[in-house]
């Protein structure tokens, strides 16, 4: 049985925060599913759906190359995480950012990043 049960979100970076939301919102009328300045998020969609989003990057070093994330839905990411490291994978710290988003990061073994999220953010 797989550890991932679907395709949650699907995200690119962006440096102009203030163009890309425009952009999304305005020009390709996307619905707004979530947005938050504070953490640099906005996701487009519907319910019960994938969302796309993207993630202001603010950092100083270049952009990851990959351009798209996909993040794959789990119960419970300290858990998936775990079980990925035992089985030989590639993993970063889980990130837990109250009340938004718990979520881990994995790689495959020619270096593309994925991530999955817990459905519970608490």
């Amino acid at each position: 049985m797989s550890l991932f049960k679907d395709v949650n979100v699907v995200y690119a970076y962006v440096r102009n925060w203030e163009a890309a939301k425009k952009f999304y919102r305005e020009t390709l009328e996307w619905p707004v599913a979530y947005s938050s300045d504070e953490v640099g998020w906005e996701e487009y969609g519907v319910d019960g759906a994938t969302h796309v989003a993207i993630n202001v990057w603010n950092e100083t070093d270049p952009m990851p190359q990959n351009g798209v994330t996909v993040v794959l839905s789990v119960e419970d990411a300290y858990r998936s995480t775990e079980a990925l490291r035992q089985r030989g994978v590639k993993c970063d710290e889980v990130v837990h950012i109250p009340g938004v988003v718990t979520y881990g990061t994995f790689y495959d073994l020619e270096g593309n990043r994925f991530q999955f999220a817990s459905s519970n953010p608490s």
